[in-house]
């Protein structure tokens, strides 16, 4: 049985509100809001995972099903394409940029784990690959031949990076679940089963974004014959 791309896309977004409202609820219930200074210096931190699960990994997904999901024109699924992408960078630099500011005022040292290490690679990768997206798919634009040369590998690299993200995301998570459990956090409460929750709907959301970009774009539901 053959399933058409927009299908998987549906799964994707219902995936994507269920972790945004899982992430929220943990940041604002049960860690007390956000902030961007004050002496309560958790709710700066909570910036960064909102920032980075919504804003870089959901908008980031939903950026690279432009091409699969939206009924529009190429021209258009392409700016839509590349102005979601831009948004996600922004928004994953200010994710970035928040938890340095709350490492700085609490006093604590920056890059210290393998979670920062992939995050702060991942993101410099991520500009790097929408800047030469812009430059050779949208101005000032490759040769054909250049174009449909590089399209392939475009479309590898940025694959691999988002999975590297959700990836990265989960250590994130267990990071900061694992600080939090030793602070005192119930292992078996709800603000744990919360947060490991939220994970797994992160990667569940990460899997039918790539089995969107895996599909043929001409599919039709159809059942196989024998």
């Amino acid at each position: 049985m053959a399933v058409k791309p927009v299908l998987l896309t549906f799964v994707a977004h219902a995936l994507a509100v269920a972790a945004a409202a899982m992430v929220l609820v943990w940041c604002i219930h049960f860690r007390g809001g956000f902030a961007w200074k004050g002496s309560n210096k958790t709710l700066i931190f909570n910036n960064h995972p909102v920032l980075m699960l919504i804003g870089f990994i959901i908008i980031g997904g939903e950026a690279a099903m432009a091409y699969k999901s939206l009924p529009l024109r190429k021209e258009v699924q392409k700016v839509v394409h590349l102005t979601l992408h831009a948004v996600a960078l922004a928004l994953g630099i200010v994710g970035i940029y928040a938890v340095f500011k709350f490492h700085d005022e609490s006093h604590i040292t920056n890059l210290y784990s393998l979670h920062s290490w992939f995050g702060l690679g991942i993101i410099v990768l991520y500009a790097i690959q929408w800047i030469f997206g812009f430059v050779m798919f949208f101005w000032p634009g490759g040769g054909k031949a250049l174009k449909n040369d590089s399209r392939p590998w475009h479309v590898l690299f940025g694959t691999f990076l988002f999975t590297l993200a959700v990836g990265n995301s989960t250590l994130g998570f267990l990071e900061k679940l694992t600080f939090l459990e030793m602070s005192g956090v119930a292992r078996h409460g709800s603000e744990a089963y919360l947060v490991n929750f939220t994970a797994i709907a992160a990667v569940l959301y990460g899997a039918f974004v790539l089995l969107t970009l895996v599909s043929s774009t001409d599919q039709v539901t159809a059942i196989d014959k024998p």
